[in-house]
Parts: structure tokens; C-alpha cells; sequence
């Protein structure tokens, strides 16, 4: 494994190799070369992308022996030396954020006694798994300025091949899982860890790292960051997201929080007021109808919960009053039905003769039922139905 192109030199972004086959697997052709700087998925780092001989490759994993290049495009006639280029772009940045990694790992280990459990280097952000219940937002900063103090004094980053009784003289941040081709990352006198993934020279090349969110998963905490122009990125984002705010708002970049606070404010007592007079027209109108034994209206566009709230309002007016409502939404027809105090009649009795008609769902009690369903009928013919079943 050793004599790989990207473990002897992670930097090679182009080289010369030699086709040993081509082939096909579940509908995907593939390259084989004889050496290669492509990294195939493994170790948490996503696999390189880029060209061999002009044609695109997708994808790179590791098959037994062979490290297999694969694209959409015809292989057949692909035979003898090559040139290949990696997507440097892709590379680099997998290789700063899976050195941060590193770098922020060993920060909870050094500060805080947290191990990472996990790790994953998605398209966007990368996550760590600390193995903890509760980490506080002290823990997190000081992680975080201790990862980038790291990054700043630039300190190398040494890769070591090594046999299974070197590891004794290693003060290794986990264990080794594996018993041959044992490959050190080390950062000197801050963390020596067993990797097999592509890391820059030195950690100024990982440029800045940045927490940005953590989320408790299980028994554990996972921590968001990017690093690298990734950093640039999402700050980018936020940038263009808190000016559409602020300009929304019309109030300066500084101050868009606390207008967003005055904001929602306002928002919840305008909902609140609304609410209230909805409640009171509701009134007025359940008012109205209480007037009548059994109060049956149709309705266009009215929800089903304006349909109980109206239906319990005509029941407390009038406690002799029954209340059928039906309503025509879109394609579909809701109903309810309620009784008043005096009354001892089942609104079940209503329910079970109103679903089938309309191949409907429904529920409630004795005193109150609802449902829904298609549109086969017209409302005032469902809403006959209701009264004949009385």
C-alpha cells in the first residue's frame, strides 16, 4: 500500500500510469491501473473524482486488490499508458477538512478527555461524534481556538508506515484495529493517530476550522464544522441570509436580531389578536344559528377545526341545539356534527351514515364527531343525509 501514488506524495494532482484491465461491474465500467494518486472511499474520506486519457471519473473504490477507477463512458479501447488528473479542488478540500479533523479530535482529547467516537466528511459540513451526553458552549470554543492555534503555528503533518510492536513508542490517541501497513498521522507533540486518508504537509495548509452547530444523538453529542475555504463558504451564506433579513426588517446587520425579537414580538400578539377575533365572529355567527333546534349550514373553504369551534359555539348558546355542518374543500368533503347538553342522541349515529357516502375517515365521541372524504356528492346532499339519519 505503501508504494501508492497518493501515500507516497499526496500532493500529485497528475500522473502517468499503465492500464492493467478494464471491466464492467453491475452496469458500471471501470479502469484498473498499475499505480495511482486517486483515493478510493475509506476511512471517513470520500474518494477522489477527475480524468484518465479525457474520460470523467465518478467514482474510485477499492475491490480486494485492485483500485477501480469508474465511469459512464466506454472503456474498451482504453489500453497502455494513460495520464490522469485528479478534481484537485475536490482533493485538497477533503484533504483540509479531514486533517481539521484530526486537529479538533485531538483539541477535545487534550482539553476536555472527549473522544470521538465517529466521523463523517459530507459535501458540505463534517461532523464528529464526541462521546459524551452534554458538551457547553465553553467546551466548544475553547476546542475551537485550541484546533486553530494548532492550524496557525503551522506544524507539520508527518505520515509514518510502521509494524504492529512499533506502536508501543507512539502515544496514540485510539487504538489500531489493523495488523499490517499500520500508517501514522502525526502532528508532533499534539496527536499521533492511525490513518489511512490523504492529509496536506502542514496544518496552516487546513487555513481555519469553525464549529457551527452540535446535536445530541443517543448517548452522544455530534459537533458540525468546516474548515478551509469551506469556512469561506458558509460564511458567504450567512452573509447573504442575514442581509436579506436585515433588509426585510429594515434595520442594520448589528441589529437584525434584536429587530427579529421585536419582530416575533409582534408577530404572536397580531396572531393572538386575530385569533381572538376570528373567536368573536365565530360567536356571532354560532349566536345566530343557535336560534334553530338543528342548526345545519354548508360551507366553501372552511377548515375543519373552524367547523368544530363553530359547531361547540352553537351547542353552548343553545343546549337544545344539534349543529350539522359541512364543508367543501378542494376535492374533498368535511362534515361535523355536535349535540347540545340536552340532548342524549349519539352524533355516532351521524357519522356512521355520513362516511360511507363520501368514502370517508372520521372520529369523535357521542357529543362531537368529524370526517372527511371524496367529494362523490354534492355538500347539501351529504348534509341532507345527516339530517335524515336523525
Amino acid at each position: 500500500m505503501k508504494d501508492l501514488l497518493y501515500y507516497q506524495d499526496a500532493t500529485i494532482s497528475e500522473f502517468h500510469a499503465t492500464v492493467v484491465k478494464t471491466g464492467s461491474e453491475e452496469g458500471r465500467n471501470y479502469i484498473v491501473l498499475d499505480n495511482t494518486a486517486f483515493y478510493p472511499t475509506g476511512g471517513g474520506q470520500p474518494h477522489d473524482t477527475g480524468w484518465i486519457s479525457g474520460i470523467e471519473i465518478s467514482d474510485v473504490e477499492k475491490v480486494d486488490d485492485e483500485i477501480r477507477h469508474y465511469t459512464a463512458a466506454d472503456v474498451s479501447n482504453i489500453s497502455g499508458e494513460i495520464s490522469a488528473k485528479l478534481n484537485w479542488v475536490r482533493r485538497f478540500d477533503h484533504m483540509q477538512q479531514h486533517t481539521g479533523q484530526h486537529i479538533l479530535t485531538a483539541a477535545f482529547v487534550e482539553l476536555f478527555d472527549l473522544a470521538t467516537t465517529s466521523f463523517h466528511l459530507g459535501t458540505e459540513l463534517v461532523t464528529i461524534d464526541l462521546n459524551t451526553t452534554d458538551v457547553t458552549e465553553a467546551q466548544l470554543a475553547a476546542a475551537e481556538q485550541r484546533a486553530n492555534e494548532i492550524i496557525l503555528k503551522n506544524r507539520p503533518v508527518e505520515t509514518k508506515w510502521v509494524t504492529k510492536e512499533d506502536l508501543v513508542n507512539y502515544n496514540l490517541r485510539k487504538d489500531v484495529i489493523v495488523d499490517e501497513d499500520i500508517r501514522l498521522v502525526i502532528i508532533p507533540e499534539f496527536d499521533y493517530n492511525g490513518c489511512g486518508g490523504t492529509h496536506p504537509t502542514s496544518t496552516g495548509q487546513v487555513g481555519l476550522l469553525k464549529i457551527l452547530a452540535t446535536e445530541k444523538m443517543k448517548q452522544q453529542i455530534r459537533v458540525h464544522f468546516v474548515c478551509g475555504q469551506r469556512v469561506l463558504q458558509q460564511l458567504a451564506m450567512r452573509k447573504n441570509v442575514l442581509s436579506d433579513v436585515a433588509r426585510q426588517l429594515s434595520a442594520p446587520e448589528e441589529q437584525a436580531a434584536d429587530a427579529m425579537r421585536k419582530f416575533a414580538t409582534a408577530a404572536k400578539q397580531t396572531e393572538k389578536n386575530l385569533k381572538d377575533a376570528q373567536d368573536a365572529l365565530l360567536q356571532y355567527e354560532a349566536q345566530a344559528l343557535a336560534s334553530e333546534v338543528i342548526a345545519a349550514r354548508t360551507f366553501e373553504n372552511r377548515s375543519i377545526q373552524e367547523l368544530q369551534k363553530l359547531a361547540r359555539f352553537i351547542t353552548e348558546h343553545n343546549e337544545q341545539a344539534i349543529a350539522l355542518l359541512v364543508a367543501t374543500n378542494d376535492d374533498k368533503l368535511q362534515f361535523v356534527a355536535a349535540r347540545g347538553k340536552a340532548h342524549t342522541t349519539s352524533m355516532k349515529t351521524i357519522s356512521a351514515a355520513a362516511l360511507p357516502l363520501i368514502n370517508g375517515k372520521g372520529g369523535g365521541n357521542d357529543a362531537l364527531v368529524q370526517g372527511g372524504g371524496e367529494k362523490g356528492i354534492t355538500a347539501d346532499a351529504l348534509l341532507q343525509a345527516m339530517k335524515d339519519s336523525l
